[in-house]
């Protein structure tokens, strides 16, 4: 089964150095509906002006990623990681028993455009830990790249949840593939452009929630950038 979540019916917060959509009820935007899928809890697109970013604030027990897109990310916590993220890297961070940290645009007239994704660990109360790999276009290119996993498979980041994510480039003819497992949950977020899901259009910022599936196509993309998440159910 598909379930379509359009773009426009995400949660919206405007607070002027930061425009940010919902995928999921965060801070104060809450529907009980939509609180997660599987162990999948936050995906928020961030949107922050030059010269402004989150300060230093904590988190415990969860796996958090930064998806940059656009702009820079500059990340600093109390493990000692002060690193700039650029589009192409996946950060992942493991809040464990706990760490602090701030994300800044430090650009004077660019945005920083990302996604900040947390997922729920299979394991709590861990040391916490900062891991940070770029992939290139060509490995996404007409394919789904594994960028996120539970044993680093494929030199992807390890995370330490029951899940796996990966990334992809889909255009005009370019299609993919993905065996699923009917017993697990599945999300495909759509970051840019038009793509077809299982037969199903999607567009800009929407997405597709899977269940009781076997298999997930991807195909007629017009310069389409995807995500693509296995989680547990």
């Amino acid at each position: 089964m598909l379930t379509i979540r359009k773009s426009q019916d995400r949660g919206h917060a405007d607070h002027g150095w930061l425009k940010s959509h919902h995928s999921f009820s965060f801070a104060g935007y809450m529907d009980p509906k939509h609180m997660g899928w599987g162990n999948l809890r936050v995906i928020n697109e961030d949107t922050i002006t030059p010269g402004a970013g989150f300060g230093t604030h904590g988190h415990r027990d969860m796996e958090i990623i930064s998806y940059v897109l656009q702009g820079e990310l500059a990340h600093r916590d109390t493990m000692g990681n002060v690193k700039a993220i650029p589009p192409g890297d996946v950060q992942r961070m493991s809040a464990g028993r706990g760490v602090q940290h701030s994300e800044f645009n430090h650009a004077d007239n660019a945005t920083t455009h990302f996604l900040q994704i947390w997922i729920e660990p299979n394991v709590k109360g861990i040391q916490p830990s900062y891991e940070q790999k770029s992939f290139a276009e060509s490995e996404k290119r007409g394919t789904l790249r594994l960028v996120a996993s539970p044993d680093g498979a494929q030199d992807s980041v390890t995370i330490h949840a029951d899940a796996a994510l990966y990334a992809g480039l889909l255009d005009g003819d370019e299609s993919a593939t993905l065996a699923l497992n009917p017993a697990r949950k599945s999300y495909v977020h759509l970051v840019s452009g038009a793509l077809e899901v299982n037969g199903t259009a999607l567009s800009t910022g929407d997405a597709a929630l899977i269940e009781n599936e076997s298999a997930l196509t991807l195909r007629h993309g017009k310069q389409a950038e995807v995500l693509v998440f296995d989680l547990a159910a």
